[in-house]
């Protein structure tokens, strides 16, 4: 491959693909329902699956899966009669992230689990601190000029079929971690991204829990 994979600190790195689904009450951020992620890493035989996680989460009774969440996600209330907390989902998934170990978490639109993530980071403070790499700013640089930037799109324009339960977290997670593995086989033919770091300026989003760090500095 290029010089982006042959990074040393690229190589080091864990990526962690994440999605969650949410519900959506009026009023409230968004609650997470369902969460999924997948860990990635890179090596001398390329790309290697280390780890996944999956679960449903018990919505909090102001924010119930409604009839629309049923017709696009296939879900139903009845699904979530035995579903961990908030607490017991995410806390779980926490317990992976070892704090100094060199992770970074990989969303479509990183932005809304980001804030997810943040809204929720007294279950997950480990969590809250990985900082993101987003895939729609990573490809309006590896492919500009697409309509738009939207999961469905980037799925055509790699030739990567829809999954049969799109819009649940394992499918999207999935999907996603193939764009992502296509746009950084993209990006190694291209001099700007030299490495993690040119990577991570472009594509980055800061965890909101580390801007907070940041700004008690000033």
């Amino acid at each position: 491959m290029g010089r982006l994979t042959e990074d040393p600190q690229f190589r080091a790195t864990t990526f962690v693909v994440i999605d969650f689904e949410t519900t959506t009450p009026a009023g409230y951020p968004a609650q997470p329902i369902e969460l999924a992620a997948l860990a990635l890493r890179y090596g001398q035989d390329g790309w290697t699956r280390i780890g996944s996680s999956t679960s449903l989460i018990k919505p909090p009774a102001f924010a119930p899966v409604t009839s629309a969440d049923t017709a696009l996600k296939g879900m139903t209330p009845e699904m979530f009669t035995d579903a961990p907390t908030p607490a017991e989902a995410l806390g779980d998934l926490d317990r992976n992230f070892t704090p100094g170990s060199p992770f970074l978490l990989v969303a479509q639109n990183a932005s809304v689990e980001s804030n997810i993530i943040h809204n929720q980071r007294e279950h997950c403070p480990n969590l809250a601190h990985i900082d993101l790499l987003d895939t729609i700013p990573f490809a309006k640089q590896i492919v500009p000029g697409l309509p738009s930037y939207g999961l469905d799109t980037l799925l055509a324009h790699f030739s990567i079929g829809q999954p049969a339960d799109r819009h649940r977290a394992q499918a999207d997670v999935e999907v996603t971690a193939m764009v992502f593995r296509r746009l950084v086989c993209a990006a190694d033919e291209l001099p700007r991204f030299s490495d993690l770091a040119a990577l991570v300026k472009v594509t980055g989003r800061t965890a909101k829990s580390n801007v907070a760090v940041q700004d008690q500095l000033f």
